[in-house]
């Protein structure tokens, strides 16, 4: 059985039910949710538009400042965000915003409205690394402005988090391929199976005619935890965990490859979004228990709110202010041992995942000259202009620059830094007169 037949966290709206959500909108004269959307997304004109039955001059106000609408009506945290500042927060009743940009995009995807019109490329030749939002959020930002870019993906399908690290039933992998062709229609090239480093240099692309390189790579390497008996059997990485059953559901491969069995018990450290992430597609996978188990307390852990909701109601449990000491078991893991307060715990666990955070890997870094990283291994970016490393010509953004984050910070980010890509290409152009 596939985990794509395990239903998705929410439903759509039909027609009716989103004009009639839109009109709900006061039309604040200083909208408290477009100054909650990191990207500043004009929200009251869209949703005005979209109650009105435009739903073309919806699609035009949101393609202004997102390229993945699909995406961030889904996975972003609305509760934090422009749900959140909604003034209907008094009453309990704030517009459904993530809803009805959803909504507008996957009525454009379906019906394939008239686009705008596209700028030529003539303004310069621009390499994205890597194509997660920053990525994408670049290329689309600069496609749009006359620049011919090529997106370079280390994998055989582009989407990067979107397709191997966020489950099946918070974003369904065909609204994101749905959104990538929609960029790929902006005249964006796509390369895939193309690994920057060992494939090819940074030194190699601009032997290629590029004006200017971005890195998007985001955090690819997970954070380990150094106790007694991590290398035993059975303790993996949550991400790693994601990833093997994002490419079990594109049949790339076997269930067996799997690392959860039915009837497991599985133990997750870490309660951020990845945890609770990994702890839902556990049991969908046919894990017998899964507890997370968080060195703090609920009112500290980074998931979001919703997240944890669902998966509480899921059966997921919580061991709170419990601290990992060892990992039991002989050659493969039978349990951890925790400490809380005073005590000691010992949980039985068939699988253990690790779930604390992840860092950028270095292969790119490691091949080429003048690209400089902190102590942990971020690369640093220059102001002016925005987003360029200490090498010149290259730039980075998203969470390979920044700790990680949510999607649509990364591409706030990434929306800057293709601002300063742009400047920067159009002055060597006028050096080069």
């Amino acid at each position: 059985m596939s985990f794509l037949d395990k239903s998705v966290d929410y439903e759509s709206y039909t027609m009716r039910e989103a004009i009639d959500e839109a009109k709900r909108c006061l039309r604040c004269k200083v909208p408290s949710c477009q100054k909650g959307c990191p990207i500043s997304n004009d929200i009251p004109d869209f949703i005005y538009q979209l109650s009105k039955g435009n739903l073309g001059e919806a699609r035009e106000i949101l393609a202004r400042k997102t390229n993945l609408p699909a995406v961030c009506g889904r996975i972003c945290p609305h509760e934090k965000q422009c749900v959140g500042h909604c003034v209907l927060n008094a009453k309990g009743t704030p517009i459904q915003v993530g809803k009805l940009e959803e909504f507008i995009a996957d009525f454009d995807a379906e019906m394939g409205l008239i686009k705008e019109n596209l700028v030529h490329k003539t303004r310069g030749k621009i390499a994205v690394i890597g194509s997660g939002p920053a990525g994408l959020t670049v290329a689309g930002d600069l496609a749009r402005q006359g620049f011919n870019v090529v997106i370079y993906e280390k994998e055989n399908e582009p989407g990067g988090v979107l397709v191997y690290g966020i489950p099946e039933f918070r974003l369904p992998k065909e609204v994101v391929r749905k959104e990538i062709k929609k960029i790929e229609a902006l005249g964006v090239t796509f390369l895939t199976n193309v690994m920057i480093g060992p494939d090819l240099t940074v030194d190699d692309m601009f032997a290629r005619n590029y004006d200017a390189i971005f890195i998007g790579t985001g955090t690819a390497l997970a954070r380990n935890i150094d106790l007694p008996g991590r290398d035993k059997i059975g303790i993996l990485q949550a991400i790693y965990f994601l990833r093997m059953v994002a490419l079990y559901n594109s049949g790339d491969v076997g269930k067996d490859e799997i690392p959860v069995r039915q009837g497991d018990k599985v133990v997750i450290i870490g309660a951020g979004n990845v945890a609770m992430d990994a702890a839902r597609t556990a049991l969908r996978a046919g894990a017998g228990s899964v507890a997370i188990v968080y060195r703090k307390g609920e009112e500290d852990m980074p998931a979001l709110k919703a997240e944890y909701n669902s998966a509480v109601e899921e059966g997921v449990q919580f061991i709170w202010h419990a601290e990992p000491t060892r990992f039991n078991g002989g050659e493969r893991v039978s349990g951890i041992t925790l400490k809380q307060g005073d005590q000691s715990v010992d949980v039985d666990a068939d699988v253990i995942m690790l779930a604390i955070g992840s860092k950028p890997a270095s292969r790119i870094v490691s091949t080429t000259t003048g690209i400089e990283v902190n102590e942990n291994g971020y690369v640093v970016t220059k102001e002016k202009p925005y987003g360029m490393t200490m090498r010149k010509g290259v730039f980075a953004g998203g969470d390979v620059v920044h700790q990680p984050a949510t999607v649509v910070l990364a591409m706030k980010e990434a929306k800057k830094v293709a601002e300063g890509i742009a400047s920067y290409v159009d002055a060597i152009k006028l050096l080069e007169l």
